[in-house]
């Protein structure tokens, strides 16, 4: 056991090891196959969970993925041929905390590193920007109407990311506007005969800038050194539902089909030369669909291991991301 799992074991309160306070017991969204039987899991690659369902509890969920391009879909969405892409290695840890039974806050660093083949790399370890959502389950599922759990999500992201001043635009990893964070979730749990739950996950986010962010030189943006103004960043969001199929109490087969949108950036300034620069970015999209394996030895801890790919899309790079996650709720 890591030292983080120590330290959290040793200051938090113990709890008894049931299913309820995880999320998957059946105001979460479950419902099983009978009162003696508790499907476990660990939740899909890509489907947010809802909020946890004990007062107290604590979830704690690193990932660790790879992502390497394969390609690039063009505003056609036909295939395009990448040379010497930027691969990435990052991890992205969720940590959630249940203020009530009914309300949990959580937060979702990311640390990323890229780089080239052919040696050219990013400036060193990455933190993105940091958001923070509260959310809600303002309907609790009722098994036996087949009613869903329904939650709704809200927050912010504070821009701590780099985004200016860059070495070069690939070093970027932050909008530099505090976001606006919006999505609705749903969660349900049926039984499938031969004892077999299948669990349905529904969701839909929206992301909007608060405001404008200051260029200075390269950014993010794609602007170049002696550039000064400001970029508005587009919308962007995602939708999908998931997919999890408990083979037995342990072992969960699980996919995510998912679709990306977003809005070009609005950018206006002047170059290093002093002409006025007014643009706006084209837009992109992507499909993607991520099948995975889940292993849960408790209703409280499981692995994760699956890959995400872009099959469809336009003006976006089609990438290919193993990855893996452990799940722990205390």
């Amino acid at each position: 056991m890591c030292a983080c799992l120590v330290l959290l074991c040793g200051v938090l309160p113990a709890l008894p090891l049931h299913a309820a306070g995880t999320g998957n017991g059946s105001a979460g969204g479950s419902q099983v196959p009978s009162p003696a039987y508790e499907q476990w899991y660990t939740g899909s690659l890509i489907s947010p969970s809802g909020a946890l369902t004990q007062k107290g509890v604590f979830a704690w969920e690193p990932y660790f993925s790879y992502s390497t391009p394969t390609g690039f879909l063009d505003s056609g969405g036909h295939g395009q041929p990448i040379h010497d892409g930027m691969h990435e290695i990052s991890n992205f840890t969720l940590y959630k905390y249940a203020i009530t039974n009914a309300i949990s806050i959580q937060t979702t660093p990311t640390l990323s590193y890229g780089w080239r083949k052919h040696g050219d790399t990013t400036s060193g370890a990455k933190i993105g920007d940091v958001p923070v959502d509260v959310m809600w389950r303002y309907l609790d599922a009722d098994p036996r109407r087949l009613i869903p759990a329904l939650s709704i999500f809200a927050g912010v992201a504070f821009p701590t990311g780099d985004y200016r001043n860059l070495g070069r635009s690939e070093d970027g990893v932050g909008s530099g506007a505090y976001t606006f964070r919006l999505a609705l979730t749903e969660q349900s749990t049926y039984v499938l005969p031969g004892h077999h739950a299948l669990r349905l996950r529904v969701w839909g986010t929206w992301r909007r800038a608060l405001g404008a962010a200051r260029i200075t030189n390269t950014s993010s943006y794609g602007t170049t050194s002696g550039f000064r103004g400001a970029a508005h960043p587009g919308m962007y969001g995602e939708s999908g539902f998931s997919l999890e199929y408990g083979i037995n109490q342990k072992w969960v087969l699980a996919v995510d089909l998912a679709r990306d949108w977003a809005d070009g950036a609005y950018i206006h300034g002047r170059n290093a030369q002093g002409r006025l620069i007014r643009t706006t970015g084209d837009g992109s999209g992507d499909w993607m669909v991520a099948p995975a394996i889940e292993y849960n030895w408790s209703p409280r801890f499981g692995i994760i291991a699956g890959v995400s790919a872009l099959f469809a899309g336009h003006n976006t790079a089609r990438v290919l991301c193993p990855q893996f996650a452990f799940n722990s709720v205390f």
